[in-house]
């Protein structure tokens, strides 16, 4: 590893600054910055297509950039001049197809990244394998174990040599649901144990959700937006990004004085110049249903603003909540609700909706803009 003097005891273990990388003439990774942190993990999450793969493989060394320097803890192991081989960073890979060799047992496959024998390594390959608790399958082969055991010793030969830092490429996708929630975990508690910092590739934001202290969102190439998963679920920048991590209805009306008009009574719509359309988004789980009383419906309240009658499209039952659509009266327009428990309105069904204030998001039109897709 090349090494740089008067560098920061404090830099982080991972800092990728102003990637690119292109193909065919498209950038598929654009300008791309960020830090991990010494034992943080960071998801890059997005959509099929959006650089994140491409990312990871850059800064594992199987690619090259175009342009941009990547560092470890400070060091530079790649930029415009100089390019430090995969074997030689410090830094454990794990892909959707676990890679295991079929032919090797699964105490051989742990130790194949280990320098020498498997008799010189007997130890660390017990521990590790204990930890995942795999000892038990200690002589057996890949095609003998069922897909969460090969996901299990795919993480234990990647921690082998101890790496710095963890690149994970989609790891998860190939487990069925149920089994899929309890490796997941099972994994992040040995991870933080090795105290190897985590960069996570998925394309799911419940799985981001659940595993990363920081989200980096990638869109055509970008990052658009980074943040705690609280604050990017709760703060998006734009539409496409609440849409990506929920689904979301969608009011629109034009600025006027920083408020704008709606069924559903007047919206705050502050930093809007006059006469801007803009879009009020919210998700379905804070639309709130009353029922009609011989046509009215709750009064109006500064939480929630005024009432707007809606008919039943459909409502479906979805194991903890329900899901009803409406079409609104006043305009024709669609919108979804969530409600806990089982909620089945019959089909042409009156009642009324109201929106919560504190949780709509405000953004300006951008025409030809849908939320972007969430596989």
């Amino acid at each position: 590893m090349r090494h740089e003097a008067g560098v920061s005891a404090t830099a982080p273990r991972l800092e990728v600054k102003g990637l690119t990388r292109s193909f065919d003439g498209r950038r598929v990774v654009d300008d791309v910055s960020f830090q991990v942190p010494a034992g943080q993990v960071t998801c890059l999450l997005g959509p099929s297509g959006c650089g994140k793969s491409t990312t990871l493989r850059l800064i594992a060394g199987v690619d090259r950039q175009d342009a941009g320097e990547i560092r470890v803890d400070g060091e530079i192991i790649a930029d415009n001049q100089f390019h430090q081989p995969p074997e030689r960073r410090p830094i454990g890979l794990m892909f959707q197809d676990f890679a295991l060799f079929p032919h090797l047992t699964v105490a051989e496959n742990v130790a194949f990244g280990l320098d020498g024998p498997l008799r010189r390594h007997r130890d660390r390959v017990h521990e590790l394998l204990s930890r995942v608790d795999m000892t038990r399958f200690y002589e057996m082969h890949p095609h003998q174990l069922s897909g969460g055991e090969q996901q299990r010793v795919a993480l234990a030969r990647a921690l082998a040599p101890r790496p710095r830092i963890m690149l994970m490429d989609e790891p998860f996708s190939g487990l069925d649901n149920r089994l899929r929630d309890e490796v997941r975990d099972a994994t992040l508690d040995i991870l933080r144990e090795e105290g190897a910092s985590v960069l996570l590739v998925t394309h799911e934001p419940d799985e981001a959700m659940r595993m990363a202290d920081e989200i980096a969102l990638m869109r055509g190439g970008r990052i658009v937006q980074r943040g705690a998963p609280y604050n990017i679920y709760n703060a998006p920048v734009d539409r496409a990004a609440a849409g990506f991590f929920s689904d979301i209805n969608v009011i629109r009306g034009t600025s006027h004085g920083a408020l704008t008009e709606t069924p559903f009574g007047e919206f705050l719509t502050p930093g809007h110049p006059d006469n801007t359309e803009v879009e009020i988004v919210f998700r379905p789980q804070h639309l709130r249903i009353d029922f009609d009383r011989a046509g009215r419906g709750p009064n109006p309240t500064p939480t929630h603003g005024v009432p707007a009658r809606g008919l039943v499209r459909r409502a479906r039952f979805m194991g903890r909540e329900s899901l009803v659509e409406f079409t609104m009266e006043s305009d024709g327009s669609r919108l979804h609700a969530v409600v806990p428990g089982v909620f089945l309105p019959n089909p042409d069904t009156p009642l009324w909706l109201t929106v919560r204030r504190d949780q709509c998001f405000v953004f300006p039109v951008r025409r030809g803009e849908q939320a972007a897709p969430r596989g």
